[in-house]
């Protein structure tokens, strides 16, 4: 059975979207705190950031999990028909 390798992030990548969301997050926050507008319109604004922000959350979830479950499926298919490769025998008489 042959195992595959799981492709893993480096801390560096890992560092960059961490901080890459913290300046996306924050830069919007301070941009719609100086808006020239009524209070009423940033709260709407602030609101639709955080929604934006926690649907991409959930987006990003559903896509890892439907990955997941490809990967889990893929596995049990190959095992399957690892299985029924090892058992057959072309020499083998029927009947016998």
């Amino acid at each position: 059975m042959t195992s595959s390798v799981q492709p893993r992030t480096t801390s560096a990548y890992y560092l960059q979207a961490i901080l890459s969301f913290a300046l996306s997050l924050g830069g919007l926050s301070v941009g719609i705190a100086c808006l020239p507008v009524s209070s009423w319109m940033r709260a709407f604004l602030a609101l639709g950031l955080l929604y934006a922000t926690t649907s991409a959350f959930t987006l990003a979830k559903v896509v890892r999990d439907r990955q997941e479950a490809g990967e889990i499926v893929t596995r049990v298919d190959q095992a399957r028909l690892e299985k029924l490769l090892a058992e057959h025998d072309p020499f083998r008489a029927d009947g016998l």
